[in-house]
């Protein structure tokens, strides 16, 4: 067979006369097995293989080498001591990482690093947890209960009895009259229009066909049936429209003062039953599975300290707020003693039931970062590893657990967060070598 000699190859050159002695090499040696001849190349295949294994272990073994990487920039990381941070100037500090680790590796603790951490750990138990939803709201009025007097003509106030906000007024109580021109022309037509019943028989007043138009005016002014039967019976008008309370309530806007003109719909007075109270409440997002009608709740007001309301949801409001991403829940809260103001600030608590047969954990063995939740679980002997979950409700001091633990499972309840960041220190160091080894 011959054989290729160069005088002066470069690098490229040399690889690829190498690359074609060994393809006629293996050539030759397949035809000379065909032709049944003994081959004389197993001890330079043995070889050539011994070399290649060496050279994988000593490939790998020096990405399981001491590194030295700097303790406030984990990405800084040197091969030999003695060096310094480019970023910060630390010294850089020994560590070792083990590959097969896995992305949460498991971290071994003596016993006395154990109680100078301070770590306490509990068991992951099944039981129930309460629906429980603390938020905050502000009372105002129970729009139901809030009437507004107007009335449908034009005129001038007269015989005001209520001067100032805040006066308490009973359902029938007159208000004040009014002074209306027109009014008192209605009158004279419904008057008048009793004189033309031809029938001879005596009837109701309501009854008249002659007066039915100028009654159905008197009643779009909201003048009482019984005034309208007393006027048509004494055939006499009244030269002012009496105005009457129509509930019980505080006067809460007064716009009005004597021998004010008033037009037609002028909203002259409100008047509001403060006897109940709207607590108008926001819920998050993930909250509102919880959230039905008639619910329960308790209401605390700072103004009012030691007394504690108790109401429940009327209605539920069909949209979320886009800014805040709540949405506002109405609770009725009886107030017979009135000590609830509108505009006053309130802490809610509602109460959707309990949730029972699910695994559980106390609030403060929880993880939570803006990527993950997680949890570490002690696994026995000094040996601690962190493991992902997925969380659900949380209750008072506790957190409901979907997945990733089971029952009786050990975890830590206190020191978590060290360990937690020594083991995603290492996930990041083996990550990182994982990569130059790949390179």
């Amino acid at each position: 067979m011959p054989v290729l000699v160069a005088t002066a190859p470069t690098q490229g050159r040399c690889v690829k006369i190498y690359k074609f002695q060994l393809l006629s090499l293996f050539s030759a040696l397949v035809f000379l097995s065909a032709c049944g001849e003994k081959s004389e190349q197993t001890t330079e295949n043995i070889h050539t293989d011994q070399i290649i294994k060496e050279s994988a272990v000593k490939h790998a073994t020096k990405h399981l080498e001491t590194r030295y990487v700097c303790p406030m920039h984990p990405k800084i990381f040197k091969s030999e001591p003695g060096q310094t941070c480019p970023i910060c100037g630390m010294d850089l500090v020994e560590k070792k990482i083990d590959l097969g680790a896995g992305a949460y590796p498991v971290i071994k603790l003596t016993p006395d690093i154990v109680q100078k951490m301070g770590v306490r750990t509990t068991t992951v138990e099944k039981g129930q947890l309460w629906k429980f939803i603390k938020t905050v709201g502000y009372v105002s009025y129970n729009e139901r209960r809030v009437k507004t007097v107007s009335v449908r003509t034009e005129g001038w106030v007269e015989n005001l009895s209520v001067r100032r906000v805040g006066l308490p007024v009973r359902k029938g109580q007159l208000l004040l009259e009014l002074y209306s021109p027109e009014f008192l022309q209605v009158q004279k037509d419904f008057i008048e229009a009793q004189k033309k019943d031809k029938s001879g028989i005596l009837r109701k007043y309501g009854d008249r066909k002659e007066s039915v138009r100028p009654r159905d005016h008197l009643r779009y002014m909201h003048v009482a049936e019984s005034l309208m039967n007393e006027i048509a019976r004494k055939k006499k008008p009244k030269y002012r429209l009496p105005v009457y309370a129509p509930m019980h309530g505080t006067i809460v806007r007064h716009n009005i003062h004597k021998h004010k003109y008033v037009y037609n719909d002028f909203p002259m007075l409100v008047i509001a039953d403060l006897s109940t109270v709207w607590v108008e409440a926001n819920v998050y997002e993930h909250q509102l599975e919880w959230i039905k009608r008639n619910l329960s709740a308790e209401i605390d007001v700072k103004a009012l300290p030691g007394q504690r309301f108790t109401g429940h949801i009327s209605y539920i409001y069909p949209e979320l707020d886009p800014k805040t991403r709540t949405l506002r829940v109405r609770l009725l809260v009886p107030n017979p003693d009135q000590l609830l103001k509108p505009n006053m600030f309130a802490e809610v608590r509602i109460f959707g039931g309990p949730k029972k047969d699910l695994l559980k954990i106390p609030r403060e063995a929880l993880i939570v970062t803006g990527e993950r939740e997680s949890v570490v679980m002690d696994l026995g002997n000094g040996k601690y590893q962190p493991v992902d979950v997925v969380a659900g409700m949380h209750s008072h001091d506790e957190v409901e657990i979907i997945s990733g633990l089971k029952e009786n499972d050990r975890i830590v309840s206190s020191g978590q967060f060290l360990i937690d960041s020594e083991a995603n220190l290492q996930a990041s160091f083996s990550r990182m070598n994982s990569e130059s080894a790949t390179e």
